[in-house]
């Protein structure tokens, strides 16, 4: 590649450069410019490039709290032209959020108008919203007028900016940060100003003291609960990296006659509360969480979302979780501890690291601060020095004044003063004389030589230093003490369980039904246990007639089994009323018309199944294995070519038994054991059959007998306790039944 070359130290010409080396050097150059310039913080003040500049802008145009505010626009168009040559519209989104107390935990900029909301609504224009600082940005600022921080050159280099800011706030922690740089990102949670100074305290003391044990964890503007356990947020703080678990606070207000609602006073930061009442309205359109009835808004100036309840005897906690597992109600806040430290280079710290360098900078400026005070001070002797010779030889001063044609040069030689000295005593004004009086004179620079020997022994001594810092954070901390309305710490510590997959019997209002299916396939479920055998429970339409009856719950989930081996879960709560003839089953799930329907039964996940095919072939399966999430249902059984699936029957825990008899009207009993346990397959052979195949089949207790039921009106039950001559192994042919067995071959 030819890259060609105008730069002011380089001759002009073409030169041959490999093309991947010269993208790599601008990439890189690009690259370490948004790091250091753009989306990652300053360890030492919290800021970024542009955060900083506009608050130095609003500084300058004396944009303090005492004072009026100002256009929006003034600010963006200072910032812009003067400090930070970027987009006006990315420049005033940074000034909303340092404006919006929902975003951040400490303001650093006080907004008059709109402002954005935490519906997540945005800000008027900048011609319409005015701003001044707060009392946070002035402690933030504070020192800049005492050298306590280096300046360099604006990019046009007609003005000069601070690198940083000085002030004795810990901004990085109380306000926190987010940005995306190239190949990395910062996310910082806030936390309370207290606690994070209280810890610097015991920094100031101890470099390796512990600051867990003042701070507890973030402070969210929008407050809310951080549900980590002390050892998982211990760690996050310990890396720099991880993430805190937040969830909503809520409450339950009672009503009358005994219902109640749900009322969420404060919701986790970062979610828009719009975006939010629109995830909960969808749960309940979509019939995703049954029990909540409704959701509205109340808010005013504070948060309240209520949430309704279906019925009173629902669970307010279990419906809580549904929505703290489905919705924002709960999120996960990052910590990427990822900030740029005192040489401008990018680093992960932890807590600990990034408090303790903070306090390391404070240090500086504070030896700064003293300086500069300490060349104030002795300029300002330098002239008291002039001023008390000029006092004592006022009259002759006078008289080299008036009569002399250089008065300065005389001065400085007869009286031995410096140029600065006789230049300050030629520039005072004759008003002034009356204050040249001795005592006021050596009494100013009595005090400043006291103040002199304290700062230089502050200098000299790393204790009183440290017995200074402590100090001057105290008088911080009372500023936003836990007293004070902002520095209250507004997000609660407090461990609970994750979210939880709710049973779907806890989603439902458990009501007793009665579920029929027909022949044909019609189903229908009536409320409440109905005699199974009633006329009205039991009518059907022309030439069809029921197939399975049986009670259920609301809550239970239905098998239906059928002949192909395929099994599909209904939901007893979907299933259509018991008004007419219901409605065909196949609607609700992918069952060929041709396919029989064997078994249609409850499920239960504590229960096992025997699983039997018309060719002898079975297995047991457990219940759990059985359930379908799809309409397509599922595949258990894969009976052998020409078999079907015949026999579904429910194990009991304490059978022991497996009884199967052939259309052969040959019965034999086997021990349950000999039978394989299978989520899937074909299964092993019960019975073997010369002719036929298999007839029935089911598990029992072998100390109690074998039960059937007897033919005819009385419906009377027959027990065989003495089983001992079909006792054999599994896969024989077996023998005839007792005398008295139903000559169909059925045990039910």
């Amino acid at each position: 590649m030819a890259t060609e070359l105008t730069g002011p130290d380089t001759p002009i010409g073409i030169f041959d450069a490999p093309f991947d080396s010269a993208l790599s050097e601008r990439y890189l150059v690009y690259a370490l410019s948004t790091i250091t310039a753009r989306s990652l913080p300053d360890v030492r003040d919290g800021l970024k490039p542009v955060h900083r500049r506009l608050l130095w802008a609003m500084r300058l145009l004396k944009l303090d709290p005492a004072s009026g505010y100002k256009k929006c626009a003034r600010v963006v168009g200072d910032v812009i032209g003067k400090y930070h040559p970027h987009g006006d519209q990315s420049v005033y989104d940074a000034m909303v959020r340092l404006a919006q107390d929902f975003a951040l935990r400490y303001p650093l900029v006080d907004g008059q108008g709109n402002f954005g909301n935490i519906d997540g609504d945005n800000a008027a224009a900048y011609r319409y919203t005015e701003a001044r600082l707060t009392q946070v940005a002035i402690d933030l600022m504070d020192g800049l007028d005492e050298d306590a921080v280096g300046y360099r050159p604006t990019y046009n280099g007609e003005e000069q900016e601070p690198e940083l800011f000085p002030g004795l706030f810990p901004n990085l922690l109380a306000n926190g940060a987010a940005g995306i740089a190239v190949g990395m990102a910062t996310s910082i949670p806030p936390h309370n100003a207290a606690e994070l100074l209280d810890a610097a305290i015991a920094l100031v003391d101890d470099a390796a003291a512990n600051v867990l044990d003042h701070v507890t964890g973030p402070d969210f503007p929008t407050g809310g609960l951080v549900v980590d356990p002390p050892a998982v947020i211990a760690e996050s703080y310990r890396t720099g990296r991880g993430s805190f678990r937040v969830r909503a606070r809520w409450s339950i207000e009672r009503e009358k006659g005994g219902g109640w609602q749900a009322v969420i006073a404060e919701i986790p930061y970062g979610v828009q509360k719009g975006k939010l009442i629109e995830q909960i309205a969808a749960l309940i359109n979509d019939r995703k969480l049954p029990i909540l009835a409704d959701v509205r808004d109340e808010s005013d100036a504070e948060v309240r979302i209520v949430l309704e309840p279906r019925s009173r005897t629902v669970d307010a906690q279990v419906m809580m979780d549904g929505l703290f597992r489905l919705t924002d109600l709960e999120t996960r806040v990052p910590l990427n501890l990822n900030v740029l430290d005192h040489a401008r280079t990018p680093r992960v710290m932890g807590l600990r690291d990034a408090l303790y360098a903070w306090v390391e900078h404070q240090f500086i400026v504070l030896d700064r601060r003293t300086r500069h005070r300490l060349a104030r001070i002795a300029d300002r002797i330098d002239l008291l020095d002039g001023y008390l010779i000029a006092y004592l030889n006022l009259d002759r001063v006078i008289e080299i004044i008036r009569t002399e044609d250089e008065p300065k040069a005389v001065m400085i030689d007869e009286f031995a003063l410096n140029d600065r000295q006789a230049e300050a005593i030629l520039n005072m004004r004759l008003r002034s004389l009356r204050r040249l009086e001795e005592f006021q004179i050596r009494k100013e620079r009595d005090g400043l030589d006291k103040e002199r020997a304290d700062l230089t022994a502050l200098i000299d001594s790393p204790a009183k230093q440290k017995t200074r810092m402590k100090r001057d954070l105290r008088k911080v901390r009372d500023r936003y003490g836990p007293e004070t309305p902002l520095g209250k710490r507004r997000t609660t510590i407090e461990e609970a369980a994750p979210t939880r997959d709710i049973p779907l019997e806890a989603m439902i209002e458990r009501e007793p039904i009665t579920v029929i299916l027909s022949q044909r396939g019609w189903i229908r479920a009536m409320r409440g246990h109905s005699d199974l055998t009633a006329a009205d429970t039991l009518k059907f339409k022309e030439g069809d007639g029921p197939a399975f009856a049986f009670h259920a719950q609301t809550t239970d989930k239905l098998l239906l089994a059928a002949e192909n081996g395929r099994f599909f879960t209904l939901a007893a709560d979907k299933l259509p009323g018991g008004r007419g003839f219901g409605e065909p089953v196949r609607a609700m799930i992918d069952l060929d018309g041709n396919v029989r329907v064997v078994a249609f039964v409850p499920a239960s996940r504590q229960q096992r199944l025997l699983l039997a095919a018309s060719d002898g072939r079975g297995f047991i399966v457990p219940v759990a294995e059985t359930i379908a999430e799809t309409r397509k249902g599922k595949a258990v059984m894969t009976p052998r070519a020409g078999a079907l699936l015949k026999i579904v029957r429910p194990v009991a825990p304490a059978d022991d038994y497996v009884a199967a008899i052939g259309d052969n009207r040959k019965m034999l009993v086997f021990p349950l054991a000999e039978l394989v346990e299978m989520t899937r397959g074909q299964g092993l052979q019960l019975q073997r059959f010369r002719d036929g195949g298999l007839s029935d089949a089911k598990t029992f207790v072998f100390a109690e007998g074998l039960s059937w039921t007897m033919k005819g009106e009385t419906g009377r039950v027959r027990t065989e306790t003495d089983l001992s001559a079909w006792r054999t192994a599994r896969g024989a042919a077996g023998r005839m039944p007792p005398t008295g067995f139903p000559r169909d071959n059925r045990f039910a």
